[in-house]
């Protein structure tokens, strides 16, 4: 495996977490905030993006 597998792996491991909300034990409950939310607002708004330049580039 090369670099950028890893650091897609890293990513998708990151979304996951952000979205869902995990947390190390210990810290402070940021799940249901309102920056959470916009953050996942963005998140979704980037993944958008990026579907529709997937679809184009291999759509024609």
């Amino acid at each position: 495996m090369n670099w950028m597998v890893w650091l897609g792996m890293a990513v998708v491991v990151c979304g996951i977490a952000a979205v869902t909300g995990i947390k190390p034990r210990g810290t402070r409950h940021v799940a249901h905030s309102r920056m959470m939310s916009v953050g996942r607002i963005f998140l979704l708004i980037i993944v958008v993006i990026f579907a529709v330049l997937a679809f184009r580039a291999y759509g024609g």
